[in-house]
């Protein structure tokens, strides 16, 4: 009864299926390789792209952290306007 939805052995579609996705990974990475070859030009101004921007962003993050840190140093006493402590007490 339980053999019509019995198709085979297990490990052996496993092994199938991890045959499949490695020769796709593969012809996947022949071609973008050929197409790196192709257009190397066109790549490396990409790559370039993303470094120009990366350094960017380091630069702004650095400039966010410098002025954080100069706000913090500009308020040193521990005093506010306008603060009330509120705290709870259980024999209320």
């Amino acid at each position: 009864m339980f053999r019509f939805f019995y198709q085979g052995d297990p490990m052996r579609e496993a092994g199938k299926t991890l045959a499949k996705g490695a020769l796709v990974l593969g012809l996947f990475l022949i071609g973008f390789g050929m197409l790196v070859f192709v257009l190397r030009d066109l790549f490396a101004f990409v790559a370039a792209a993303v470094f120009f921007m990366a350094g960017f962003s380091a630069i702004g993050y650095a400039i966010r952290i410098f002025w954080s840190t100069r706000r913090m140093n500009q308020s040193e006493n521990g005093y506010r306007d306008n603060v009330q402590i509120h705290t709870h007490d259980p024999f209320e």
